[in-house]
């Protein structure tokens, strides 16, 4: 990542400063699950089933940065947290601790929500510089987190710096996927590994270039494509092939996107548009309980629990399945309801029997800043 940047004073200058940096990471790459997870429900992937696997792939990805962010931070002697009620702002919200000018919405898969994926994706420009806070792309951002990572590591020493209790790593083992490399993180080189999976797979493996070094887990032989060229390719109506750069953009074989098969989801739903009692409203409430069950089944995963992976992985089933419920329920004329993604407290939230918040330390508590990410 640095071969393209000039060397820089890196802004983040202690290690908790650095865990501080991490826990934003966690919290930036949860930010973008809620608009993509509504672009998939509101699919029809029958008649949508380009459209389907690409956002279902890159949010497949999106928990895979998240372990990633999470083996970093452990293994600097952090703490990941993701059980808490800023996680979940109010929508439309910008990116955290990013550009204010890039505002997330809820949104039904069609041309706005992939103008919102574009922004969010963009890559970098070359030489840009790294931005700590208040980025304008994600890349930037790591950017300053690797800064960081080196100098610290060249002040203070590698055993200094990454000091995290090893058995608190996710591996392959815990989470089985397709998409891209879990790196266990316990050195700078693994830590600068996982950055590197992280933005590839976001922007692609270099200026210009639309791959992200991976392998495409649907087409056997063919290179992976990185997430902003992705929604290119749904944009633009075309896949990119083999020869094929940023410049050219995609001349490989058509995509067809039928827009009937879209639920018309109303745009960013919210709890009180309808009363207490009201069906939408009920269903609304029932998403988001099971949804910060999820989180807090990922919050105990990173947390030194890493066999609750596989139960996140059933209860992202069962999102799945409510959102579908929620969208065929009408709410105004033209329009179906759709999951608001509400912070819902532990103590009215009916946890699945794998989550034991009560008798975990700090899981399910509602700081009113951001979580000091120290262990």
């Amino acid at each position: 990542m640095t071969a393209v940047r000039s060397v820089r004073r890196a802004p983040i200058a202690s290690p908790d400063d650095l865990r501080q940096h991490l826990q934003w990471a966690l919290e930036l790459e949860h930010a973008t699950l809620p608009p993509y997870l509504c672009a998939l429900y509101s699919l029809d992937p029958a008649r949508n089933p380009d459209a389907a696997a690409v956002i279902s792939g890159v949010a497949v990805e999106e928990m895979l940065h998240l372990a990633l962010v999470a083996n970093i931070l452990n293994a600097v002697g952090g703490q990941p947290h993701l059980d808490y009620p800023s996680m979940l702002a109010a929508h439309p919200r910008p990116m955290p601790h990013g550009d204010r000018s890039l505002q997330l919405s809820l949104l039904p898969f069609g041309p706005e929500a992939l103008e919102m994926f574009l922004r969010i994706e963009r890559p970098a420009a070359t030489g840009a510089p790294a931005e700590a806070s208040g980025y304008e792309t994600i890349g930037q951002f790591y950017e300053a987190v690797e800064d960081g990572l080196r100098a610290l590591c060249a002040r203070l020493g590698e055993a200094e710096v990454f000091c995290g209790d090893p058995s608190r790593q996710i591996t392959a083992a815990h989470f089985r996927h397709t998409a891209g490399r879990l790196v266990v993180v316990d050195s700078l080189a693994t830590a600068l590994a996982a950055l590197e999976e992280i933005v590839e797979q976001g922007e692609g493996s270099g200026p210009q270039q639309v791959w992200d070094g991976d392998a495409d887990p649907i087409r056997p032989g063919e290179d992976e494509v990185a997430h902003y060229y992705r929604f290119q390719e749904l944009k633009l109506g075309r896949r990119y092939q083999q020869g094929d750069t940023a410049q050219t953009g995609p001349t490989g074989a058509p995509i067809v996107l039928d827009i009937d098969g879209v639920r018309p989801m109303r745009p960013n739903p919210r709890l009180a548009d309808h009363p207490p009692g009201h069906p939408v409203r009920v269903a609304q409430e029932e998403f988001n309980r099971t949804y910060c069950s999820l989180l807090a089944q990922l919050e105990q995963a990173f947390d030194g629990r890493p066999e609750l992976l596989g139960a996140a992985t059933g209860t992202m089933f069962a999102l799945k399945a409510q959102a579908g419920a929620l969208m065929e329920l009408p709410d105004g004329p033209g329009y179906t309801a759709g999951p608001s993604f509400d912070y819902v407290s532990p103590a009215v939230r009916p946890a699945p029997t794998d989550v034991k918040a009560a008798a975990t330390p700090g899981i399910g508590s509602a700081p009113t800043t951001v979580p000091d990410a120290r262990r």
